[in-house]
């Protein structure tokens, strides 16, 4: 892990909701914060423009929704959009991070918490933030979001 890159926001991309989390490499945690809402992909910037005047990112942290079997879903071509989208906005770092399964893992830790089935009121988006940003930190592969997704992660085709 580079010195340099000490405070990350993560990013789970939804079409209607995009999961936010914050996290630093010190102690390699991340905690979840409150969803941005989105119109068909599409954030408030300004939302996004104040959570990084307050946290201060080094780097940013984009999930990445593979199929199960490791191709690239259409899902992961518009995460990666919005990851370039990040970087051309505010200059800061952006990487790629495979999330399958994070978003199951956030509904079962929000199960155990106590937490509904009613998604919409009670969100697992920042969870699963979380552990993209966890995992982030847990792997020694840092994929730039400027990298074409199919020589990151297409390894299935012929």
């Amino acid at each position: 892990m580079s010195h340099s890159i000490n405070q990350v926001l993560a990013f789970d991309f939804g079409m209607s909701r995009i999961g936010v989390a914050t996290g630093q490499s010190i102690t390699n945690t991340a905690s979840p914060l409150s969803p941005i809402a989105a119109r068909d992909g599409a954030p408030d910037w300004g939302i996004i423009a104040s959570l990084i005047a307050e946290w201060s990112p080094d780097a940013l942290v984009i999930g990445i929704p593979l199929n199960f079997d490791g191709t690239i879903s259409d899902m992961a071509h518009r995460a990666r959009k919005f990851a370039n989208r990040l970087n051309e906005r505010f200059k800061i770092p952006c990487f790629l991070m495979d999330e399958r399964l994070s978003t199951a893992e956030a509904k079962e830790i929000h199960f155990a918490a106590g937490g509904s089935n009613n998604f919409k009121e009670e969100s697992v988006d920042g969870i699963a933030a979380q552990l993209i940003l966890e995992s982030w930190f847990n792997c020694d592969i840092r994929i730039p979001s400027h990298t074409p997704l199919e020589k990151a992660y297409d390894l299935k085709r012929t």
